[in-house]
C-alpha cells in the first residue's frame, strides 16, 4: 500500500507509504545534471515532497501531470543505470519509480539486482519489502524487513512496516510489539500511532481504536487516515 504522502524518493525518511518511504541518504550526489534534468528533478521535489513512502495500506493515484513527471524520472534513472550498471543507489531509485508506475515485477528485479551488487543495501531491502506488502506477499516482506533491521537497527521504518505485516497476518501481539518499538525510536509519529489504532480495530477493540486515532489527530489535526478512520467507526 502506498500512502497519500508518498514522495518520489525511495529513501523518503518518513515509504510513511508513510513515512515515507528520508531524503537521499547516505551518499552525496556527485552527478552533474543537464539544465533539463535539473529542472525535472526540481519540479519533482517541489510537487511531490511531503512525507515518504510508508504506510503500506493505501494506493496513491497520480494525476496525469504527475505521471508525466514520474515518466521523466523513469527515463532519467534508466539512462543512469545503463551508464552505471553497478550504481546500487540508481537501481533502487529506478526500482522505486517502476513501483510508482505499478510495474512491481520490474521494481523487484531492480531491487534484487542492487542486492546482487551490494548484499548490504538497506534501501533495497526496505523498498523490496514494501512492494511485497503491496502484493500481499507478507512472509517475503517480513524476511526482507528482518535483513533491513540487521543492517540498520535504529531505523524506525523497519519495526513500523513489520507492524503492518504482522497485522495483516493477524499476529496482533507481534504487531503491537513492533509498533511499540517503532514508537520508541520515533515518538509521536502519527503514522505509527495510526497503525497502532489499525491493530486495535482489527481485533475488534473499537473504543481503543477511536482513542488512538484521536491521539494521532492531537499531533496532526489534518492527518487524513485518522480522520477517515473515525468517520468509519462512528
Amino acid at each position: 500500500m502506498i500512502d497519500n504522502n508518498m514522495v518520489i524518493d525511495p529513501k523518503a525518511g518518513k515509504l510513511r507509504v508513510q513515512e515515507s518511504l528520508s531524503k537521499k541518504s547516505k551518499k552525496a550526489k556527485k552527478d552533474s545534471f543537464s539544465p533539463l534534468t535539473s529542472a525535472i528533478l526540481i519540479l519533482l521535489t517541489l510537487v511531490i515532497s511531503v512525507g515518504g513512502w510508508y504506510g503500506v495500506g493505501k494506493y496513491f493515484f497520480w494525476s496525469n501531470l504527475d505521471m508525466k513527471r514520474v515518466n521523466a524520472q523513469l527515463d532519467y534513472y534508466k539512462q543512469k543505470v545503463q551508464a552505471e550498471p553497478n550504481n546500487t543507489e540508481a537501481r533502487v531509485d529506478l526500482g522505486y519509480t517502476y513501483a510508482l508506475k505499478g510495474n512491481d515485477g520490474q521494481a523487484i528485479q531492480e531491487f534484487n539486482q542492487a542486492l546482487m551488487v551490494d548484499p548490504k543495501d538497506f534501501d533495497a531491502y526496505l523498498n523490496l519489502s514494501l512492494v511485497f506488502i503491496k502484493e500481499k506477499r507478507f512472509n517475503e516482506a517480513l524476511e526482507d524487513l528482518n535483513k533491513a533491521g540487521q543492517l540498520s537497527p535504529r531505523d524506525y521504518k523497519v519495526p513500523y512496516e513489520k507492524g503492518i505485516v504482522y497485522r495483516n497476518l493477524k499476529m496482533y501481539k507481534e504487531a503491537t510489539d513492533s509498533l511499540n518499538q517503532a514508537n520508541t525510536l520515533n515518538p509521536t509519529n502519527t503514522d505509527i500511532i495510526y497503525e497502532t489504532g489499525m491493530v486495535a480495530e482489527a481485533q475488534g477493540k473499537k473504543d481503543d481504536a477511536i482513542q488512538i486515532y484521536k491521539q494521532a489527530l492531537s499531533y496532526d489535526p489534518l492527518y487524513k487516515p485518522a480522520i477517515a478512520a473515525l468517520e468509519r467507526l462512528k
